[in-house]
């Protein structure tokens, strides 16, 4: 018998999601307004504990209404990882401002010991205002990256947006779930210490809605302007006046009709996640890999399973991508670090080696909600026969 085919990512179905697209269906609330819409909100918030959420297209979507937002725009320099999907760094662009690229930490967030070094040795801060001393730009957010269900340094990254009055705008589009174990902001969700956050439901991440983002905040009124830019900055609807330049980027009610549905079961999908990831760690011991380490497994999500080969010979990473691939079974690199990216090569860099490290030798495990203990036992069995032939 043929083996079935593993995913690397896909969604799980399986409650209320079909059940609330019919209701929404019958209805003919199907675009951008519907009831929907304002119950997964609000449902949304409830579930992290933050005042207000709008949901939207994408998690891109999100970050550039954080951005325009917030006020960051052409010749503005934007603090972010290097290491992160390009869809972070895409909007900075939209905004025509400038990314700083800067390294990667040992559990892939940003590093804020570098961070911190650049800010106290290159640029000046007046008490309102943080400028680069070379370039006389003014320095005006960061972008801390949640990567993989891990959470970034929180602790040491805010007391210093806090000293140089930077924004910051928590991309945790794949922590969606992720609590801080400990510090500071012990107990609280990723997504929710930031000036705003932004969350994806892309149909590989932890809950879906086939497509679409939410972002959210503890600020009301900004939140209210985001939602109000998402829909053409629409300022009276009947006689089609705009006293701003708006985006269409305001979910559909049939996504959030879906998203409802997944919410419900969003503890129940970290539960999965987690136990996964402790049969792989379990599993993978026994090779001669080892397994990227979450901050606190027990508080992460736990969305993606990172492999490391242990050696910086990209080649052996390859070689193994090409070997699951020979048994059915989907793996991944991580993402080319952005500085790296032809879009992206005129801008300034930090030393990046971390993150060229991990790039090297990282290789992305299935980690779908719908996979059983035996399909994680096959991926490690066809993992532990990995250059016997």
């Amino acid at each position: 018998m043929d083996e079935k085919f593993i995913p690397l990512s896909v969604p799980n179905i399986k409650g209320n999601e079909l059940k609330y697209v019919t209701e929404a269906l019958e209805t003919e609330w199907v675009s951008t307004a519907g009831e929907d819409i304002k119950r997964f909100e609000e449902e949304f918030a409830r579930y992290l504990g933050v005042t207000a959420a709008c949901a939207v297209q994408s998690g891109t979507a999100g970050l550039h209404l954080c951005l325009r937002h917030y006020g960051i725009g052409p010749g503005d320099i934007v603090l972010v990882p290097t290491l992160t999907f390009i869809a972070t760094i895409n909007p900075v662009l939209y905004q025509n401002a400038e990314p700083l690229f800067f390294d990667c930490d040992e559990h892939l967030g940003i590093d804020v010991v570098q961070i911190a070094k650049y800010l106290e040795t290159e640029c000046s801060f007046d008490g309102k205002r943080t400028v680069e001393k070379a370039s006389g730009k003014q320095v005006k957010a960061i972008i801390p990256v949640h990567v993989f269900g891990d959470y970034a340094n929180l602790d040491a990254l805010i007391p210093l947006a806090e000293k140089y009055a930077l924004t910051v705008i928590e991309d945790a589009t794949e922590a969606l779930g992720t609590r801080i174990a400990e510090g500071r902001y012990q107990g609280k969700y990723a997504g929710t210490i930031g000036h705003a956050a932004v969350f994806s439901f892309n149909g590989n991440k932890i809950m879906t809605t086939g497509g679409g983002g939410m972002i959210v905040s503890n600020d009301v009124q900004a939140l209210e302007h985001m939602r109000y830019l998402s829909q053409q900055a629409k300022d009276d609807a009947v006689y089609f006046i705009n006293n701003e330049i708006g985006y269409n980027y305001r979910m559909t009610n049939l996504q959030a009709a879906l998203g409802r549905g997944q919410l419900e079961r969003l503890d129940d999908f970290i539960a999965i996640k987690r136990r996964h990831y402790a049969l792989y760690a379990e599993l993978i011991g026994k090779t001669v890999y080892s397994l990227l380490k979450f901050r606190s497994a027990g508080w992460a999500n736990c969305w993606f399973y990172s492999l490391l080969t242990g050696t910086e010979d990209a080649s052996v990473r390859d070689a193994l991508i090409r070997h699951f691939s020979a048994h059915k079974i989907q793996t991944r690199p991580l993402w080319r670090l952005n500085h790296q990216q032809k879009p992206f090569e005129k801008f300034r860099h930090m030393p990046c080696d971390n993150a060229s490290r991990y790039y090297a030798q990282i290789v992305n495990l299935p980690c779908s909600t719908n996979l059983s203990p035996a399909d994680v036992e096959r991926v490690c069995s066809v993992l532990a026969a990995f250059g016997e032939g």
